[in-house]
């Protein structure tokens, strides 16, 4: 337990052994533009949103919109503990900095769980919006646009700004197409955004029940969560202190809007609850206008669905990056994930995570979606401690951002985030409950015993005094 509650030392690097930093080249612009793919609004509208549909109904907006907030005191963890510790690793290294080694450890396999399944399970989703185009078999559609990803993660990060940049712009004109079309077509009143009702089995209306919104809070935070991503970049931002915590902000508004504006259309224009419940976004867009407005939004959400690809898959290796030289593995697999490439990108992390993502397209991973809402939820309430622990010595007087009413957010934060846990499906419990033992065995049997060699978490300078 005492490495659970104790700080993590930071490993000092050392000449000449002293380890690879990740080259800082992006701003706030190409941060947001990275960001806001890796939290990828359409795709998460049309893939992510549905299943919501399906059991919320005319709840999904107010779901949503409650779990927008909850990431609000979420992103102000993120922002600073991101600006105090401005490393690759992510959640891991702000947790094993604050709340230990132990506790940053378990993080780390969290966040390794989400950022490996999300990807390939998304990408699936290509084959139906290239439909009216195209007819690919959905694994074989999905493994290839995860390959397509992970060549594009091969190259400079800035060249991949611009990528996503172009890609996200397609993403928000799909948004703003089924928003406006479904304004326009009203079916019914703002009241029935709370009137929390879903179509039945019998075709009659049932309601919503507050421990079904509660439920559905895992998946909320999912739809949001890719914000995180501006602090898996911090390592590369120019003047990462003050950028960072822009650039999580900024990306959780524009997000939230991107996605819960077309929800709040959707939840108006359909002709029915039966159709709500449906959840069959492109049939609504077909119905509220023409099939060639249909295969036009269709073809933007195919785009958006690689544009993610090709930013999980950036930060999945720098994830695998940052534990390689960090030193979470045996040696001979921590020297060849930290290899840097020619564009400074880490080449063989990114053939990690690619690939098997691909070969993951041909697995089913219908109930993951599920145990990854659990992962999410775990991960931040283990970040929520982190920051709540994030002006004690010797950090209280470090130059960060630093959230308005600590330590209330993170207190306030951490027990929704227990309810919340709480209250979700026992198999998803199980699973993500399992491979989180899993985690800690490989940690009591080999990371703990090689304390002074292994899980040294470093901390690369800013760049700034």
């Amino acid at each position: 337990m005492t490495d659970t509650l104790r700080p993590a030392e930071v490993a000092l690097p050392e000449a000449p052994d002293s380890p690879q930093k990740l080259k800082r080249s992006i701003g706030v612009v190409g941060g947001t533009l990275l960001t806001l793919s890796c939290v990828t609004p359409a795709s998460t509208l049309f893939v992510v949103v549905p299943d919501l549909f399906g059991s919320l109904g005319t709840a999904t907006a107010l779901t949503i919109a409650i779990g927008s907030l909850l990431c609000i005191a979420v992103a102000f963890c993120y922002s600073e503990l991101g600006t105090l510790i401005p490393s690759a690793g992510g959640e891991y290294a702000m947790v094993s900095t604050m709340a230990g080694r132990l506790a940053g450890w378990l993080v780390f396999v969290l966040s390794l769980l989400v950022v490996m399944i999300v990807p390939p399970v998304i990408a699936m989703g290509t084959a139906d919006y290239l439909a009216p185009i195209v007819h690919l078999d959905p694994s074989m559609a999905g493994a290839g646009v995860m390959l397509l990803a992970t060549l594009a993660g091969l190259l400079d990060l800035r060249a991949n700004a611009w990528i996503t940049g172009v890609f996200l712009v397609l993403e928000v004109i799909a948004a703003a197409v089924v928003a406006v079309l479904g304004f326009a077509h009203s079916e019914r009143g703002a009241d029935s955004l709370v009137s929390l009702q879903v179509a039945g089995a019998d075709g009659h209306a049932d309601t919503v029940t507050a421990m079904l919104i509660v439920s559905g809070l895992a998946i909320a935070l999912f739809i949001t969560q890719g914000f995180s991503t501006a602090v898996y970049l911090s390592e590369e931002m120019e003047n990462p202190r003050r950028n960072v915590a822009r650039t999580v902000l900024a990306t959780l508004a524009i997000s939230s809007v991107i996605i819960l504006v077309p929800v709040i259309a959707i939840t108006l224009g359909a002709k029915d609850l039966s159709a709500l419940t449906g959840g069959d976004i492109g049939t609504m867009v077909t119905t509220w206008s023409n099939s060639a407005v249909g295969t036009f939004v269709s073809l933007c959400v195919a785009l958006a669905i690689i544009n993610a690809g090709i930013v999980m898959v950036i930060q999945n290796s720098r994830v695998l990056f940052a534990s390689a030289r960090d030193k979470a593995w045996p040696t001979p697999v921590n020297d060849v994930f930290a290899r840097l490439g020619r564009f400074g990108s880490p080449w063989v992390a990114t053939l990690a995570v690619g690939v098997p993502g691909a070969i993951l397209c041909f697995v089913n991973l219908d109930t993951l979606y599920g145990i990854t809402g659990v992962s999410v939820t775990a991960m931040y309430l283990l970040v929520a401690v982190a920051a709540l622990l994030s002006r004690k010595v010797p950090h209280k007087h470090t130059p960060a951002w630093r959230m308005p009413l600590w330590p209330a957010v993170p207190i306030l934060l951490i027990a929704v985030l227990a309810y919340i846990l709480s209250q979700q499906e026992t198999t998803y419990l199980l699973w993500t409950g399992g491979t989180t033992a899993a985690a800690t065995l490989y940690w009591a049997l080999y990371l703990r015993p090689r304390k002074d060699t292994r899980w040294l978490v470093s901390i690369p300078e800013d760049g700034h005094a």
